[in-house]
């Protein structure tokens, strides 16, 4: 029997309602999707990539054929260690598609047997992006329904601590 594997790469930081949507609509196509973290510390990630395993596998509990693992260097690299036939790929708006098409084509060149999925998020869930959510929150804004609970719950005490080092930056160097 031949099964079909696909990697869904990016940064989740944090996973958002809307990598969820993909993630459980990825996993009706595919016989196993693996959800790929990206270790790219050059984005300036709110939460470390050992917070965003641990987020991503609470997420996935309900699903046995998704698993997470992290990578760095070039997905077409990582897809070919996996055994992977396809990548997935979310699309919310044109400037999505400009993007992911340059990358869909570099990663055939690269990698010919590999072929790109794009699939739309829900309606609901097509202007969700981390850095939206990271931005509305930080800026006291609400994000519920657009990420989990518990993404919430860590989304609170990573800004109550990133405040809190603010403050005590700001009061130690004002005498």
């Amino acid at each position: 029997m031949n099964t079909v594997k696909a990697i869904y790469p990016g940064s989740f930081d944090p996973v958002t309602n809307g990598h969820l949507d993909l993630i459980a609509r990825g996993a009706k196509i595919f016989d196993h999707v693996v959800v790929a973290i990206l270790k790219n510390a050059t984005k300036n990630p709110l939460f470390t990539v050992e917070e965003r395993v641990e987020m991503l596998t609470e997420a996935v509990t309900g699903f046995d054929n998704v698993s997470i693992a992290t990578f760095d260097g070039l997905l077409v690299d990582f897809a070919r260690q996996q055994q992977a036939q396809a990548v997935l790929r979310g699309i919310r708006a044109i400037s999505d598609y400009e993007y992911e098409l340059q990358m869909a084509h570099m990663n055939r060149r690269l990698a010919r047997e590999l072929e790109t999925i794009f699939l739309m998020p829900d309606a609901r869930y097509s202007f969700v992006s981390s850095r939206l959510v990271k931005e509305v929150f930080e800026l006291g804004g609400s994000v519920e329904g657009l990420v989990p609970p518990f993404v919430i719950r860590r989304l609170k005490v990573r800004v109550a601590d990133h405040n809190g080092s603010h403050e005590a930056a700001s009061s130690t160097s004002n005498p």
